[in-house]
């Protein structure tokens, strides 16, 4: 028995060194990251009722990723992406009851010379091309860019910032340019098919993107096309935001419903700054209304200003101010401080 200990962490060893050999032939390697993101505050919606919450992911969305990539050899390399949502403040998996699990991302694709090609389920280019060009990137909580386009009942897209059963192509740099394209089966189940792309431009000071898309939802024989344009432009000392932006909808309802079908037309626009105020923090501002006007004519309007500070390179705490303006309705205020950690 005296000797049995020493044989077997041989054989463990000639097992790892076995497994690490077979690795590095197979140049693959694994990557675990996400964001942890936790705010405390009063929280109230124009319209609606206040409450004092304990809130995950309102500064980013809470989520945690897996990514592997493998060089399959001649510049080609195989790319997996897996990311779930969660929620800080509960415990509990994804956005909202009832969010599928891989909700972010899940995805699967070949990446070379060419760009890359991805199957599964991926974020939409219009999404990619909102959070790029707003001092806030992808805020649910507290983004006016975002809340406008994605949250805010006026100029709501339909659908979600990622896309089901979708192909996706993305274009190798040229010159500072570059492109997504998406296309998502409808699969028969009388949503889709959808489709979407963005080209953007970015060298120095200078970043610039356009985006559009189709959307056909399940309630619908119409179609719902969006576009966005949007650009950053780096002062040095203060960084300037600014998105313009329509969304038409032309539905016509099935059933006794079908004859009164109605088109809207919604105009979403945002302007932002980034201002660097110490060492290690910077003051955020941002500015984001949505205008529907058609059969149903409606507005609403955020305004954001939020302090940032990094305690660290992957941990910083923050204090956001957002006021939220409906059209009928006063005015709410809602204030939090937070903390988020990028791993």
């Amino acid at each position: 028995m005296q000797f049995a200990f020493p044989r077997l962490a041989r054989a463990v060893s000639l097992a790892a060194a076995s497994l690490c050999s077979l690795g590095a032939a197979q140049a693959q390697s694994v990557q675990i990251y996400g964001i942890a993101d936790v705010s405390v505050g009063s929280f109230k919606e124009s319209g609606g009722k206040r409450t004092e919450q304990v809130a995950s992911g309102r500064m980013a969305t809470s989520f945690l990723g897996f990514r592997a990539t493998e060089d399959l050899g001649g510049g080609l390399q195989a790319i997996v992406t897996l990311e779930h949502f969660m929620r800080m403040d509960t415990g509990e998996a994804g956005r909202f009851a009832g969010d599928s699990f891989w909700s972010r991302n899940a995805n699967v694709g070949i990446r070379g010379d060419f760009g890359f090609i991805r199957l599964g389920r991926i974020g939409t280019p219009l999404f990619i091309n909102t959070l790029s060009y707003n001092p806030f990137l992808d805020s649910f909580g507290f983004s006016p860019a975002i809340r406008t386009i994605y949250q805010g009942g006026i100029g709501k897209l339909s659908g979600d910032s990622g896309w089901n059963n979708a192909v996706g192509y993305g274009t190798p740099k040229f010159g500072g340019f570059t492109g997504n394209l998406l296309v998502s089966a409808g699969e028969g189940a009388g949503e889709g098919p959808n489709v979407g792309g963005n080209l953007q431009y970015a060298d120095g000071p200078l970043a610039v993107g356009l985006a559009a898309q189709r959307v056909q939802t399940a309630f619908s024989r119409g179609d719902e096309t969006a576009w966005q344009l949007g650009a950053s432009y780096d002062f040095g000392p203060v960084k300037a935001f600014g998105q313009v932006g329509r969304i038409k909808e032309g539905e016509t309802f099935v059933g006794a419903a079908r004859a009164a079908g109605y088109d809207t037309r919604d105009r979403t626009l945002q302007a932002g700054v980034s201002v660097p105020v110490t060492a290690t923090g910077k003051l955020l501002a941002s500015y984001g209304e949505a205008k529907t006007t058609g059969s149903r004519d409606s507005k609403r309007s955020f305004t954001t200003v939020a302090y940032d500070h990094n305690l660290s390179k992957r941990t910083d705490v923050y204090a956001v101010v957002m006021f939220d303006k409906l059209q009928g309705q006063d005015r709410a205020a809602t204030t939090a401080v937070g903390i988020r950690h990028n791993f």
